[in-house]
């Protein structure tokens, strides 16, 4: 009975890691004949797991959707990374979500093994969220994600950086976060171009259930981070680092430039700003050797300000 609990927990827990397994595939890994498989999958059913099975040569079994969830067999690593993002998820701009995830992690603190519930909360006690930002409902993160999913074009109501309201039809393609923010990357139907939106800043979006075919969609988490990090700016500066692309990475986040290698020890930045000073200085805590490219108006700020700080430190 308990070699055949195991064998059953240990088949559960397959069927959950992807979504078709073959007989012959799941027999082999459970070193069991095919009709031991089948009393298995008959147990499991029996217990309230749906399992489909497709018979013939391609056919194969599938762990489906039910009307409850059913327990999920996570191993050492998904257990501590599952945790550690319910223990965090209050201090991400999703509202709403912040009593269901303390639920959830109780539950499963509960019953971790006692040296990953050490682990997990010795990691989650020494970390500090910094909130902050805006906080998105995840209804609407939840409609737009199936809409990117199954493909379907979005309409929703759409705030612009100036404050200007109105309707929008676009194709979506992915979320992507940035720092405290959510962005969807889509196409704009009507004017047949890829944009980012801001997902605090749509309202009520709905699929339409109009079905479209991807049309050279981009990157979607560098064109969000070309969106955030250097084409809202008045100044758009691009500079080659004399260092490393690996050794900048480490101290540029994402939300504040995109590097592209240029060499074995150089890296090239695009970034952007309102000021050429905040441009200038920023480029100064880098620790690093570094050339302006452009614009001439950013060359010319380094070198006025070079100017005075020579004369600063010679007096």
């Amino acid at each position: 009975m308990v070699e055949t609990s195991a064998r059953l927990l240990r088949l559960l827990s397959l069927l959950q890691m992807r979504p078709d397994w073959t007989g012959t595939e799941l027999a082999g890994r459970l070193a069991v004949t095919p009709r031991t498989l089948r009393r298995d999958v008959q147990k499991l059913r029996g217990l309230g797991y749906p399992v489909s099975a497709t018979p013939g040569a391609a056919g194969g079994y599938r762990l489906g959707s039910g009307a409850a969830l059913p327990p999920l067999l996570l191993d050492d690593e998904e257990a501590i990374a599952v945790a550690l993002s319910l223990r965090t998820s209050a201090s991400h701009a999703v509202t709403g979500v912040a009593e269901a995830s303390a639920r959830a992690l109780a539950k499963l603190e509960q019953v971790l093994p006692a040296r990953l519930r050490a682990q997990a909360r010795a990691i989650g006690a020494a970390t500090v969220p910094l909130p902050g930002g805006p906080a998105v409902d995840p209804d609407a993160l939840t409609a737009i994600a199936r809409a990117c999913r199954e493909r379907e074009q979005l309409r929703f109501g759409y705030r612009s950086r100036d404050g200007e309201y109105g309707e929008r039809l676009a194709e979506p393609h992915r979320l992507v976060q940035a720092g405290y923010r959510w962005y969807l990357v889509a196409r704009d139907v009507a004017r047949g171009e890829w944009r980012t939106y801001r997902v605090d800043r749509m309202r009520s979006p709905e699929p339409t259930g109009r079905r479209f075919v991807p049309k050279d969609p981009p990157d979607a988490a560098a064109f969000v981070a070309h969106a955030v990090t250097t084409a809202p700016y008045r100044y758009q500066a691009r500079v080659l680092l004399h260092a490393p692309i690996g050794e900048i990475t480490a101290q540029l986040p994402p939300t504040v430039g995109t590097l592209e290698p240029a060499g074995a020890d150089r890296c090239l930045l695009s970034t952007g700003a309102e000021s050429l000073d905040a441009l200038a200085f920023h480029l100064g805590h880098l620790g690093c050797e570094f050339t302006v490219l452009g614009p001439p108006e950013l060359i010319d700020r380094v070198r006025a300000l070079a100017g005075r700080w020579l004369r600063a430190a010679v007096s």
